[in-house]
Formats: C-alpha cells, structure tokens, sequence
C-alpha cells in the first residue's frame, strides 16, 4: 500500500499540471501552484538533505583521514562560508552582498576554468573521432569546425556575413536539433518514471 501511494501521488500532480497547461481555469490554475509550491518546498528540502549529507560524508572523511582530505576541507570550507554569508544576523539572503561577491568571485572562476578544460577535452574527441573514419563522426566535426570558422572575430563586410551566417546556423539548424533532442528525452524520461513508478515491466507488456 505504502509503495503505490507516493507513485499515486506522482501521477496524480503530474496529469493536474499537464491538464492545466492545456485547459485555461481560474480554480484549476489555484491549484496547480498550490502543487508547484509544494514540489519546490520538497525539492529544496531534499537540496538541504543532500547538502547535509556532503557535509557529513566529507566530515567523516577528515575525521578518519581516507580520501583526498585537502579536497574534503575545501567543500566544508565552501559550504561553511556559503552558510555564514547568507544566514548570518542581518544578512538578505541570497541577494546579500557576500553571497554574490562569493559567487562571482569564487564559483564563477571555477565554472570558468571547467569549461576552457573542456575545449581540449572536446579536441581529444574530436580527434580520436577523426581517427575512426566514421561517417557520423566526420559530419559533426565538419559541422563544427564551419561553426567555429563563422564565428571567427572578423571585421569588414566578409566578417558581418560570417556573423549573420553563423547567427542563422546557430538560431535555425543547431536550436532544431536542441530542441528535437530535449523533447525526446524529454519524453523517454517521462515513459520511464512512469513505467518505474506504476511497476510497469517487459514481463507486463
């Protein structure tokens, strides 16, 4: 009984947003952000719990010195001073000038430095790839070695076509794909956790 109810639960929020999207209602529209709300408060009482068991398992970690303890250190560091800036006395929150300086001084710059790692990762791909003679393979690095060259900072009138050009590639092709792409997982999600939740297997098909 237990095990069917949060399932229940589950299908039940999820056709209550689907028919609000479809169907325009004043009572209906109450009640569907009452269930939205209710699905933020959730996830962010999970983000606390997991928070609260990083903390906890990086603890354990310096406590009994296995892993990488420097590693384990900066994490509570981070979340030690991410928690003093925003929840101290007088603090606004989020918006608070120490969070954002935190932010923009710290995570941003590490963002920053995992994404220019991963030009040379996407090199090495691109290469091996190249080395493998696939069709597929050759196609999207060609793609993406003409997106890279229409994107080149040139000036004059061959630079302002470049732009234009690659500004179309980049709003029509590639956004079609993208979007072909996040609507199938999209779906394959969904028809998963439906399937997982309602206790649905190839054995029942």
């Amino acid at each position: 009984m237990r095990r069917a109810t949060i399932p229940a639960i589950v299908v039940v929020v999820g056709i209550l947003l689907l028919v609000d999207l479809l169907v325009v209602n004043g009572s209906l529209g109450q009640v569907a952000d009452v269930a939205i709300n209710a699905v933020i408060l959730v996830a962010a009482g999970a983000a606390l719990a997991a928070v609260a068991a990083l903390a906890l398992r990086r603890a354990g970690d310096v406590w009994r010195r296995r892993g990488d303890p420097v590693g384990a250190v900066l994490v509570l560091a981070g979340i030690g001073a991410m928690l003093v800036a925003g929840l101290r006395p007088g603090s606004a929150g989020a918006t608070d000038p120490a969070v954002r300086w935190l932010i923009s001084a710290l995570l941003v710059p590490i963002a920053a430095t995992l994404f220019g790692l991963l030009f040379f990762t996407t090199i090495g791909a691109a290469r091996r790839s190249v080395a493998g003679r696939g069709r597929q393979a050759l196609a999207l690095v060609a793609a993406a070695a003409i997106t890279l060259i229409l994107l080149l900072p040139l000036g004059g009138d061959a630079g302002a076509r470049m732009s234009a050009a690659a500004s179309w590639a980049l709003d029509v092709p590639i956004a079609a794909v993208f979007r072909g792409i996040l609507l199938g997982v999209a779906i394959l999600a969904a028809v998963v956790a439906a399937r997982t939740m309602l206790g649905v297997g190839s054995a029942d098909e």
